[in-house]
């Protein structure tokens, strides 16, 4: 029975170590969520103007 409530407990650890892992990878770079929607938008903005820059690939 002890071993039983051994594996119960350690994978509850686990499961505890793995659950805060993932947390902090959400806010890896410290910017505020205003900031990173300011950054975001920046980068879609250059993103979509080298794309209008960009000809058409199609071939007729």
């Amino acid at each position: 029975m002890t071993r039983g409530n051994q594996r119960e407990l350690a994978r509850q650890k686990n499961a505890k170590k793995l659950s805060e892992h993932g947390k902090g990878k959400k806010n890896e770079d410290g910017l505020s969520s205003a900031a990173r929607k300011q950054r975001d938008a920046e980068i879609m903005q250059q993103k979509q103007k080298k794309a209008s820059e960009k000809p058409d690939g199609k071939v007729k």
